[in-house]
């Protein structure tokens, strides 16, 4: 299994922290029909998508890629210490897989100079910050947090209503230490890195492109959970906030990314979960590379 990629000039690594059944693939997947998944089944339980009863199989995993000027992380997982009470395999979770998968492609918490978040739902944030004395720090001391604004501001005025855990205590607690930057859509970091909106899972979702002049690599966060969606892309996660919006986005980046060399890099495909988008009849599929 790949957990290292090199495209352009770009170094890709996968630190996964766990890679497990999650959903009911027809209720993750409200317009997916019993016949629809009977067609599909097969190819995805090949693919190790879909497990023997059915339920979505899905990585959560962050990338780490280093840029001639940088290294950057996006998407800080699921995070230890964390009360997640819904979901028991988050719960509190007291593992050292994250911190030794860093580890192993070859960096420290120290070593990172910029995390990117997608969007700031629950397992994309959530070593933004680790429990030292009872409180909440930042677990890469040297780096810069890059929250999209849109996002930002949709959670702050969630917050205000009654408290979102993972805000609480994955995103607020790095806006005290004063290590976050609010960005709009045009932000660049240096001549590598740049924002893709790809609003519909949540208002502020971006996707984010890497490469020098051109797009290498693109991580799509939450766009697509499951590569049954590259092949119907009129598919919607529940989780979705907003479902037509989230389909919509999802067919265009799609098409934005088919028949390039863009190294396509997805939250929770299962691994190796990046590739290159390919057409299949009226749909996608991601090309393992």
């Amino acid at each position: 299994m790949s957990l290292k990629y090199a495209v352009g000039d770009l170094t890709i690594h996968r630190i996964i922290e766990q890679e497990t059944s999650f959903v009911p693939a027809l209720e993750m997947l409200p317009g997916l029909t019993p016949e629809l998944l009977a067609e599909n089944r097969a190819w995805m339980r090949e693919a190790k998508a879909l497990d023997d009863s059915d339920t979505l199989m899905l990585c959560f995993q962050s990338y780490v890629i280093k840029t001639p000027h940088h290294t950057i992380l996006v998407d800080s997982c699921i995070g230890n210490d964390k009360p997640r009470p819904q979901r028991p395999k988050w719960n509190m979770k007291t593992d050292d897989t994250y911190l030794r998968g860093l580890n192993a492609a070859g960096f420290s918490p120290h070593d990172i100079d910029f995390v990117m978040c997608t969007h700031l739902h629950v397992d994309h944030v959530g070593w933004n910050t680790r429990l030292e004395n009872g409180r909440w720090v930042p677990t890469f001391p040297k780096a810069r947090y890059v929250f999209a604004k849109q996002e930002f501001d949709h959670w702050t005025e969630q917050n205000a209503k009654a408290e979102v855990p993972p805000f609480a205590d994955s995103v607020l607690p790095v806006v005290e230490a004063k290590r976050h930057e609010l960005v709009g859509n045009d932000h660049q970091i240096g001549d590598h890195v740049r924002i893709l909106p790809t609003p519909g899972h949540t208002p502020g979702h971006i996707a984010i492109t890497m490469g020098h002049g051109r797009d290498d690599a693109v991580f799509s966060g939450d766009l697509m959970h499951s590569p049954l969606q590259t092949l119907y892309p009129e598919l919607s996660v529940k989780f979705d906030l907003d479902q037509a919006k989230a389909a919509t986005t999802r067919r265009s980046f799609l098409e934005r990314c088919c028949d390039t060399d863009t190294l396509c890099c997805t939250a929770h495909f299962p691994s190796p979960s990046v590739g290159n988008i390919r057409r299949k009849g009226s749909g996608f599929v991601c090309a393992a590379v």
